[in-house]
């Protein structure tokens, strides 16, 4: 009988160390947005979710398969992640996945990986192709308002910065600690050439040529508050925080209005969790495919993170740790 090869671990240290840069990051994105909009490119049904007590927590499971050009170059894998807004009251964080990988031909699980830097860089990636593909053009340095200084807020530091050279940011979190920190680190950033803390989100977001939501949502009294009149006529407008701060009448009144994933998006405004939304005017994937040009008017691309990106992810991830003498082999 053929023996099984081991199965590698990667911690979140090693998951770090072995994340590819970031142009291959986005083109890892891109690379995951196509094939959602290339009829039979991925299989990504919708979360599977539990959700047991406490109160708002919830435990996904995010199945996806990438079709490659043959079985042996299909990605499998899945993407376990709990949310337990309780737990910050005890000092741990709220949030905990891992990435499974699956040998395609076999099913014979491969790697098992930390989720966590998975989910924030591939989120960031996601919005960097957004961003460069549709945020206004402008002859002097595009200002960019970011609202949430948490693990999302410093995921994309990095991101607008490479997209968006000589951008001036604004930061605001509702802890002005954690807004201080990410201006620090975003001081230190290639491609950030000034930054400024606000007291409110609405003074972050007015005036802004890009505006990324990428709040908490347990914040419900938040939820919708960032109407038309808190935004310019040609602002791009990239939520990654669901309906936290994004109005309805946004995305309604945009002259474009994208998804990542439209399947995804409908399943949940079903659930919920986008009241008064409109059907998206196609996915990013599709628009990519199409060369749709950035239109005269606001621009507002959702994305609400897909399984499929965190796969894509960490196949990349595992080859970089292969190489570079990373993770630990697990006996069967």
């Amino acid at each position: 009988m053929t023996s099984l090869p081991p199965l590698r671990y990667l911690t979140g240290d090693d998951v770090r160390a072995a994340m590819p840069p970031i142009e291959e990051r986005l083109a890892h994105a891109e690379r995951t947005l196509v094939a959602l909009a290339t009829p039979g490119g991925s299989q990504l049904p919708p979360k599977i979710g539990i959700y047991p007590r406490p109160e708002a927590a919830f435990v996904h499971a995010m199945p996806a398969h990438l079709r490659g050009t043959d079985s042996g170059d299909d990605l499998v894998g899945m993407k376990w992640v709990a949310g337990f807004s309780t737990n910050n009251a005890i000092g741990i964080p709220s949030i905990h996945g891992i990435v499974v990988l699956n040998d395609p031909q076999t099913g014979v699980p491969t790697a098992i990986l930390d989720g966590g830097p998975i989910t924030a860089e591939r989120t960031a990636a996601v919005s960097g192709v957004a961003i460069r593909r549709f945020a206004p053009r402008r002859s002097g340095a595009t200002v960019v308002a970011l609202v949430g200084a948490g693990v999302q807020g410093h995921s994309h530091v990095p991101v607008l910065g490479h997209v968006l050279p000589g951008l001036h940011l604004r930061i605001h979190d509702p802890s002005a600690d954690r807004a201080v920190s990410l201006a620090a680190f975003a001081r230190a950033t290639e491609g950030i050439a000034d930054v400024t803390t606000t007291d409110s989100a609405r003074d972050a977001i007015e005036g802004a040529d890009v505006v990324v939501t990428a709040a908490s949502f347990t914040t419900p009294e938040r939820r919708q508050s960032m109407t038309n009149d808190w935004l310019g006529p040609e602002t791009l407008v990239v939520p990654i925080d669901y309906a936290t701060y994004c109005a309805a009448e946004v995305a309604r009144d945009a002259a474009l209005f994208l998804v990542d994933d439209r399947a995804q998006f409908l399943y949940n405004r079903d659930a919920g969790q986008f009241d008064g939304y409109p059907d998206p005017g196609a996915m990013l994937g599709e628009a990519m495919i199409a060369g749709t040009a950035r239109p005269a008017g606001r621009v507002v691309v959702t994305h609400l993170g897909v399984g499929l990106a965190d796969v894509v992810f960490a196949d990349a991830i595992l080859r970089r740790a292969a190489e570079r003498g990373l993770g630990i082999d697990l006996p069967r």
